[in-house]
């Protein structure tokens, strides 16, 4: 069979867009889904959650979130992982938060994690100014140049260890419990299945994936599990072998091994996208795939931006046409486009199925019309 980047375009986007189910099913089919604290109109995991599950609305996520058997956690990035594939990740020994670096831990950031821990243990489920409050740790420089205080950093990074979790949120502010993993793999044997469960993980969310993708892909995984980063180039090579593949327009792609391209049928469909659902996250995937280059430019300065401060990518059944801009001003919607051919399709069809995805975001966002 001849693929073509028509085939993978339809792929990428029904594959990604299952029928809506449950929040919690939706979830456990995702295995992952990434955070972001913007809020335009809302947050990146609300967004990417309302086309997947059936009359969700934003912030249902961090509502539900202590009962969905969920966890909050690094894998490419940050966001919310079922709790099996979190297993597969830790124990992280003695690694720092990713943008801390790899250093081990002085002894006495050790000594501070352990009369923190025992404490968390004592009292239950904390809130960082409670912890605070007791321990009085002052304040560190934090990763953008400011300061911030000293327990939350702590905190932070014992929860990327494994020794915390994140029980709850309240006003956006994480509660913190304590938590223990299971024991680190004993051998290559143990080992090796459990980093190739990863990136399979990895693989389903973000795949059909170009060569150079898929490597940047798994390298990524380095956050998920910091103390096996020099077993993911092997990694890579395995999963190469598992994976379907096939050469289009010169670029190798790759997808899962029981996924047939030709089941999938193009949507009929407007929907408007965050910048991190994983039809449009990988920038380079999305220039192949729809052959212009889409950026977040969230943070360029205004003046420099040529889409918007959180542009959303507009899918048109299989196609990204262009972007629209979101805001919520006085509980009303309003919304402004551009396109990459500089109008509209002519195509009745796109302006009733445009209508009926703003009638969605309203919906979602709790608004009238």
């Amino acid at each position: 069979m001849l693929i073509t980047l028509d085939d993978l375009r339809r792929f990428a986007v029904a594959r990604s867009f299952f029928k809506p189910t449950t929040l919690k099913r939706a979830l456990y089919r995702l295995g992952f889904v990434q955070a972001d604290p913007i809020r335009a109109p809302a947050r990146a995991q609300d967004l990417i959650l309302r086309h997947r599950v059936k009359n969700y609305h934003a912030g249902d996520l961090e509502r539900l979130y202590p009962r969905l058997g969920i966890e909050e956690d690094f894998f490419v990035v940050y966001g919310f992982l079922t709790r099996p594939i979190q297993a597969l990740m830790h124990p992280r020994a003695n690694a720092g938060v990713p943008a801390e670096g790899s250093n081990a831990w002085p002894a006495a950031r050790e000594k501070r994690a352990g009369l923190l821990l025992e404490f968390v243990q004592t009292h239950g489920a904390m809130h960082p100014r409670e912890v605070d409050s007791y321990f009085l740790h002052g304040t560190v420089k934090n990763y953008w140049g400011g300061s911030s205080n000293a327990t939350t950093h702590l905190l932070a990074a014992m929860h990327y260890r494994g020794m915390l979790r994140v029980a709850r949120r309240e006003g956006g502010v994480r509660i913190y419990a304590a938590h223990q993993h299971g024991a680190e793999p004993a051998d290559t044997a143990e080992r090796h299945p459990r980093i190739d469960a990863i990136v399979d993980v990895a693989v389903r969310i973000y795949a059909p994936l170009p060569a150079p993708c898929l490597s940047d892909l798994v390298r990524r995984l380095r956050f998920a599990v910091p103390q096996w980063r020099s077993e993911l180039k092997n990694a890579l090579q395995r999963v190469k072998q598992r994976l379907s593949h096939a050469p289009v327009g010169g670029v190798d792609w790759y997808w899962p091994a029981e996924e047939d391209l030709a089941r999938f049928a193009s949507p009929g469909t407007v929907r408007l996208l965050t910048p991190f659902d994983p039809v449009v996250w990988d920038r380079d995937r999305f220039e192949l795939l729809w052959g212009w280059p889409y950026r977040f430019e969230a943070y360029t300065p205004a003046p420099k931006r040529k889409l918007g401060y959180y542009a959303m990518p507009l899918l048109w059944r299989d196609r990204v046409i262009g972007w629209a801009n979101l805001s919520v001003e006085k509980g009303r919607l309003k919304s402004q486009f551009g396109y990459v051919e500089s109008r509209a399709p002519y195509d009745r069809s796109f302006k009733r199925e445009l209508e009926a995805e703003l009638d969605r975001m309203r919906f979602f966002l709790s608004i009238g019309s």
